[in-house]
């Protein structure tokens, strides 16, 4: 039985990953946006520590996970994103205007 269940548990992580994708909790990030590129789904964010990827604050491009996070924020926006691998590329999941 306990064999039965450490493979499930096995199985379960498998198939609820994809290889090379982080494991970390991603946590929101305060930002601010520098630069829009639509045309290739990029933003670049001057940013404060990103704790899930190891990285220290910057300013950087980023790929966006959907083309239409682009259009909820402007150049000059405080922002905050989360961040993460995706298909081995660091990539903004998640995006919204600071309060």
């Amino acid at each position: 039985m306990r064999k039965t269940v450490f493979a499930l548990v096995g199985v379960l992580a498998l198939a609820t990953g994809t290889p090379g994708t982080a494991l970390a909790q991603t946590t929101p990030v305060d930002g601010q946006v520098t630069s829009i590129n639509a045309k290739d789904n990029k933003i670049t964010l001057r940013h404060g520590p990103i704790k899930n990827l190891d990285m220290d604050s910057m300013t950087m491009v980023f790929r966006v996970k959907e083309p239409e996070m682009l259009k909820q924020v402007k150049v000059g926006d405080k922002v905050k994103f989360e961040a993460d691998r995706v298909n081995g590329q660091i990539t903004v999941i998640k995006i919204e205007k600071a309060k």
